[in-house]
């Protein structure tokens, strides 16, 4: 780890930059806006996808969720060695030294991974075999993602077959995440967007049970959709993951009830570097320090202000007339356009409450891509 940029006690404009920072007033009432929402409805398994932390994730536990999702073997042996005891790895895994290294997983912890392909299956078997270890399998299921998943139906079930026929495997349910349907923008498209998904799970569910296999479990939904997974009936566990920081894209999509609207927790803190015209300020954090492949970063809470371009270091700001310009050496908070790659992008979180450096917290699983 570089050194850190902060310490416990000092301002927050005292911080090193660029720094990832958590306002964790607003993320505490992130945690518990969600737990709210569902009531108890389904089970909460948060994606750890997008914090990376197992500090994170054991707070998470703590407003109880009953584990975390991980998306890469590296990230679910982060969660493990930091004290989470359920993971579901909610990806694919290929490759023999992958899959050793999760059947050994699965010897300390519950672990869970998707499977969309027979031979996948095979492989599993035989690694936990060898390892003496037993594995949750569920099947993905595409339900209008085009990424990963076998079709709805016929191919699930014989899918489903193949799992239970192992003697190391436990069918545990269907994967129906629709990832594409988080950053539709209406409501009304992300409903209908779900509402197909679930008319697909219900129907392949029905015909896994009537083939006398139980389907315990259906998981998916993600922050942008969740309500709608719970509305539908056809889902028993969610894995919203951007919750807990939110970013400048999912401010783009339309809010309202039943979807309770959550707060920006998570800034680049960044300063001001240079101002070669009234007009222009440049900070120090540019496509190193914020991912932008969902857009540009906001300016936080200054109006005016609009990062217009960045480069590999640097950010430029542009004024509006009449807006206040931000002075040399000004720290200004950003809300990043993608939270999930921006945090990969950092060592640690600086967990700050009321204008003051409260925690430093390891992104322990940054990296973790393996």
């Amino acid at each position: 780890m570089t050194r850190a940029p902060a310490t416990p006690g000092m301002r927050l404009d005292e911080v090193d930059t660029p720094a990832l920072v958590i306002e964790l007033d607003a993320f505490e009432r992130n945690l518990q806006r969600l737990v709210e929402a569902i009531a108890g409805r389904v089970r909460l398994r948060a994606h750890a996808k997008t914090h990376k932390c197992s500090e994170i994730a054991r707070r998470q536990v703590a407003a109880g969720a009953v584990g975390v999702c991980c998306q890469k073997v590296s990230e679910a042996e982060a969660m493990v060695a930091g004290g989470i005891g359920d993971v579901l790895v909610s990806n694919e895994i290929v490759g023999a030294a992958k899959i050793a290294r999760l059947a050994e997983l699965a010897r300390q912890a519950q672990i869970g991974v998707c499977v969309d392909d027979a031979r996948n299956v095979s492989e599993l078997e035989a690694a936990c075999a060898k390892a003496g270890a037993r594995l949750d399998v569920y099947v993905e299921v595409d339900v209008g993602a085009r990424r990963c998943g076998v079709a709805p139906g016929e191919p699930a079930l014989a899918l489903a077959r193949e799992v239970v026929s192992r003697r190391h495997l436990r069918f545990a349910g269907l994967q129906a995440y629709h990832g594409a349907a988080q950053h539709l923008r209406s409501m009304t498209e992300r409903r209908e967007a779900i509402g197909r998904a679930a008319t697909a799970v219900r129907a392949t569910r029905a015909l896994i049970e009537a083939a006398g296999i139980a389907c315990s479990r259906v998981t998916g939904a993600g922050s942008g959709s969740f309500m709608f997974e719970i509305e539908s009936g056809a889902f028993d566990e969610i894995q919203p993951g951007s919750y807990v920081f939110m970013d400048a894209d999912y401010a783009r999509n339309e809010w309202a009830a039943p979807l309770p609207r959550f707060e920006h927790a998570l800034f680049v803190l960044a300063t001001v570097m240079s101002r070669p015209v009234p007009e222009r300020a440049v900070v120090d954090a540019g496509l190193k320090a914020s991912s932008v492949d969902s857009g540009l970063p906001l300016v936080w809470q200054r109006a005016g202000l609009e990062c217009v371009r960045v480069s590999d270091e640097h950010g430029v700001i542009e004024i509006a007339p009449g807006a206040a310009a931000p002075a040399l050496g000004e720290k200004l908070l950003l809300v990043p356009g993608h939270c999930d790659p921006t945090v990969n992008l950092y060592d640690c979180y600086v967990g700050v409450r009321g204008g003051r450096v409260e925690a430093l917290w390891p992104i322990d699983a940054r990296g973790a891509l393996y």
